[in-house]
This record gives C-alpha cells, structure tokens and sequence, in this order.
C-alpha cells in the first residue's frame, strides 16, 4: 500500500492513500501506519503532501555504492559509513530547499536516495529476520553543503548535511509488502530534466538487510527511525565540472515502485 501524510484545507493532519497513480485524489485512512490503517472511504483533492514520516532519527550511510565509491576516489570501506542528520532536516515533498545563507554554502550537492523506515523497534537484528522489522520505504533525497562537509565541519559531515530542509522525502511511504527485496529498484536523480544519476539498488554494498543488522547491533532502533541507504554515482561534486545547486533548480529523484520526489532549490 502506499500510505501518504497530507494536510487538508482546515490544517488537519492525516494518513491516506492515493486515488490514482498521480495521487491527485486522497482517500483517508484511520489509526497510523505503525498501528494499522483502515480505509475510511472519505476523498480530498485539496490537500497538501507532506513528508510520509516524522522521523524520531535519521541515520545515514556514506560510500554506499560502488560506482560512486569509485567517483569520489574513496576505497570500498569494510563497515558501513555512518553519520546522522537532524530530524528538523526534514522537508515535505514539493517544499523548496533552501541555500543556506546564514552559514554561506556554495556547493550545495544532490544525492538520490532510498529510505528505508523502521515499523518495529528492533536491537541486534539479523539479516535473517532485518527486514521483518520495516514499515516501509520513501524516496529521499541527501541534500549536502559539500564545502561544510569537507572543509568547515571539523572533520565531521553532519554539519554540511543538517540544515534546515536537506532531508525531503516523499511522496509517500510503500509498504514492505509491496517490495520484498529493495535492492532491485531503478534510482535516478534529475536536475532541470537532465538525468545525472541513473543507477539501481543492486549496486549498493551493503545491502538493506546488511544496514540493519549493523545499525541495531547493541543499538535500538526505534520504531520511525528512518535509515537513508547512501547515493549512487553521478552526484554534483564527481563530475567535471562540478555541478552545484543553484536558486531556481528543480530537483526530480525517482525510485522505481515508489514515486517521484520533486523539489525546487531556493
């Protein structure tokens, strides 16, 4: 199923799903998505998306992809690449990313990736059972100030990676039901229409189930932790030259069996 978060024209807050595949029409659902949801038969074509999920943690995986490993130069690490990123990152989808002003960033970078959320509070998970533990999965994008990543983040990448609106997600969460093995999907990042990451999850090196066995070994995951699972090649900082964000950009990352996360650079 996919299961939206949306705001009605009265600011009321609710879990629906799309009508359509456009998801131009709503119908709300009862309960939550961590309890249960039910149809409720109510539609609304006058709403706003939010982000599928309040995250309670965002956790995150760097040099997740060979190909992009290779990009940046990086070796292949032995663990998986772990940093954080603010929950208030969070940014509904359609919602505009802001170049951040305050503390001047210039190399403000894209990184399509897959979100995985976590339904079921889990510590020392297997590999075996890693999966039996997700809600489900978004479409995100790891938006990064790569000179405060690099140069002015005191060798730490949470800096360059937390201001406020560089975690959109969205359009919606797909439950796991639906998609029994995420390392099967098509992952793409436009900018402007022009595709410039096209990979595919296989390419990952440590698969989903791989992260949550490291992730929860003597570690909970809470239930709403969201874990996003690194970027594929083809982000602004490998290529030559470098390609930045810039105000008026239209960011488009696309997971197949999901959806199309749009967000427009300010």
């Amino acid at each position: 199923m996919k299961i939206a978060r949306i705001r009605n024209g009265e600011n009321e807050v609710h879990y629906a799903r799309p009508v359509d595949p456009q998801g131009t029409s709503m119908e709300i659902l009862s309960g939550d998505p961590f309890q249960g949801v039910h149809p409720t038969g109510k539609t609304l074509s006058d709403f706003t998306l939010l982000a599928p999920v309040v995250p309670v943690a965002i956790l995150c995986i760097g040099l997740n992809y060979r190909k992009h490993a290779e990009e940046m130069r990086a070796k292949i690490p032995r663990y998986p690449v772990l940093f954080f990123k603010n929950p208030s990152a969070l940014r509904d989808p359609g919602a505009p990313i802001v170049i951040p002003r305050k503390l001047v960033s210039t190399q403000v970078d894209f990184e399509g990736e897959l979100a995985v959320v976590i339904g079921k509070t889990c510590r020392n998970a297997t590999r075996e059972n890693a999966l039996s533990h997700v809600l489900g999965y978004t479409t995100a994008n790891d938006v990064s100030a790569r000179d405060w990543q690099k140069d002015w983040g005191g060798s730490q990448w949470c800096r360059g990676k937390s201001f406020d609106t560089f975690a959109p997600m969205g359009p919606w969460l797909v439950t796991s039901d639906e998609i029994t093995d995420p390392n099967t999907l098509r992952i793409t990042t436009s900018v402007n229409g022009e595709i410039l990451q096209d990979s595919n999850t296989a390419d990952m090196i440590f698969d989903v189930p791989s992260l949550i066995e490291f992730l929860s070994g003597d570690t909970t995951l809470e239930a709403g932790t969201i874990i996003l699972t690194g970027t594929p090649e083809g982000v602004g900082m490998g290529r030559t030259p470098q390609r930045w964000l810039q105000p008026g950009d239209k960011v488009e990352v696309e997971i197949e069996r999901i959806g199309t996360l749009k967000s427009p650079i300010e």
